[in-house]
């Protein structure tokens, strides 16, 4: 029998194990702590499994150990213990039988092997011992401690079972994968693809939190490509399973979108933790699938599909049960301005577009152009530095306008308050139309973004509006 007690020897475990030998408490470490023990990643989330009343169990321990909190949820019979910078839970090991259209389980008391076959993965089954007797002591019912080893997910039980038990589960396989960088083992896979139209009894909440903790992980690519592969993205985010595939025309073929996506999606997170930017990465080109053309002497075209893209993603963002608020505002500003930059290459190019470009980004412009630059993946290296060499230019141009015009995220000096006093006017179209044309005219180049200069182009648009002079000041 394998045992750990060197790797569990820390002063809180040593303190429980007492209180639970005091107290003829049957207790195991257990999950996910176990599994990120045995891998040598950092974790503070404990699960302990008691043999009988959870509860009653954690009232003992949190009493024993001095804990900060205790909080109980009586109706699933667990409770969480807060000791310094751990979060514990607890519960009585059970066994679990499920409903066809549901996937909350009939529970009923078990034994530490029925809590281990009610676990999702072999790797979230190991156990340890807490006791004095079988401190650090491995109960590995499934092998999953060589699964941990050879970095495979696997069942405990039949997929099958395992999946139409409680749809989720398919998704957490996905992200542990994504997670971990390991490989779902070929029967659990195919376990996944076989139950994938279960997914439709799982809350939108429950599927957009597992979707966010993929695209947060360090390989996010990979649980897209999984999810594709499975079926499950055709059923929980069609819009970008639409960009799969590639259509041939008169011998001309379109790029592999849907690839190309989720390879931005990797570049990104190479170098950011941001998971908004990282949405944006993934969706850039959503709008693709519905603006795709074939026009004859030119090729493929994909005119507007910034503009679309940005349209969708509000409603596959209300879909999904994402953040509605300022997280969808920024996404779809992203989506809609990634075409913009790579317009500002060209020496030509004027002032007045690097200024509304930076106008409409304001803050976001740092994270419109680490993007752009994700955005770059072609094969070709020569190819691919002369876009990051254009790019470094595109930063060179904003950094020399934002010195001299102070434009990012700038209001133009006078107000339409400002406007109304100087003219006695009421609310009116008019106080827009100048407002307005002070704002252009700064963005244009055609005067500073100063307040006097303002208020004398102020004075000259109220006259071509036929304001009378009279009104002025």
């Amino acid at each position: 029998m394998k045992k750990f007690d060197k790797e569990i020897d820390i002063e809180l475990f040593r303190k429980i194990s007492g209180i639970a030998d005091k107290h003829e408490l049957k207790l195991w470490l257990i999950g996910g702590y176990v599994r990120d023990l045995l891998l040598g990643r950092k974790s503070n989330d404990i699960d302990i499994v008691v043999h009988g009343d959870g509860i009653q169990a954690a009232k003992i321990l949190a009493k024993g150990i001095e804990a900060d909190n205790l909080s109980v949820f009586k109706n699933f019979g667990t409770a969480q213990i807060v000791k310094d910078a751990y979060e514990i839970e607890i519960v009585g090991a059970r066994k679990e039988s499920y409903r066809r259209n549901s996937r909350k389980p009939l529970v009923e008391d078990g034994s530490i092997e029925d809590d281990q076959n009610r676990r999702d993965f072999t790797i979230n089954a190991l156990a340890l011992g807490l006791n004095g007797n079988n401190f650090g002591e491995l109960t590995d019912p499934f092998d999953g401690i060589n699964d941990l080893k050879k970095k495979i997910i696997r069942t405990p039980l039949q997929p099958e079972q395992t999946f139409s038990d409680d749809p989720l589960r398919m998704l957490r396989g996905i992200r542990f994968a994504a997670q971990l960088d390991f490989t779902i083992e070929k029967d659990t896979f195919q376990g996944i693809v076989n139950a994938a139209e279960r997914i439709g009894i799982v809350s939108g909440e429950r599927i957009a939190d597992e979707l966010n903790k993929i695209m947060a992980s360090p390989h996010p690519g990979k649980g897209i490509k999984l999810l594709n592969k499975s079926g499950l993205l055709k059923i929980v985010l069609p819009e970008l399973h639409a960009l799969t595939g590639v259509e041939v025309h008169n011998n001309r073929a379109h790029k592999e979108n849907f690839l190309h996506s989720v390879q931005v999606l990797d570049n990104i997170a190479k170098v950011t933790d941001n998971i908004w930017l990282r949405w944006a990465a993934l969706l850039h080109d959503v709008g693709k699938a519905e603006t795709k053309k074939y026009v004859e002497g030119h090729g493929w075209t994909f005119h507007a599909h910034d503009f679309i893209g940005e349209k969708m993603i509000g409603r596959i963002f209300k879909r999904l049960k994402l953040p509605l608020h300022d997280r969808l505002k920024y996404v779809k500003k992203i989506v809609r301005l990634h075409m913009r930059p790579i317009s500002l290459v060209e020496d030509a190019v004027t002032d007045s577009a690097v200024r509304r470009l930076l106008y409409d980004a304001g803050d976001d412009i740092d994270d419109l152009m680490m993007l752009c630059e994700a955005d770059i993946t072609s094969k070709n290296q020569k190819k691919k530095e002369k876009f990051l060499n254009n790019f470094k230019l595109v930063r060179k141009k904003l950094r020399e306008i934002e010195e001299k015009d102070r434009i990012r995220n700038f209001q133009p000096p006078i107000d339409g308050e400002e406007i109304m006093r100087t003219f006695d006017l009421e609310p009116s179209p008019k106080i827009g139309q100048i407002k307005d044309a002070i704002k252009d005219a700064i963005l244009d180049g055609e005067i500073p973004n100063e307040y006097e200069a303002a208020r004398e182009f102020m004075f000259k648009k109220a006259r071509e509006l036929g304001i009378d002079a009279a009104q002025q000041d």
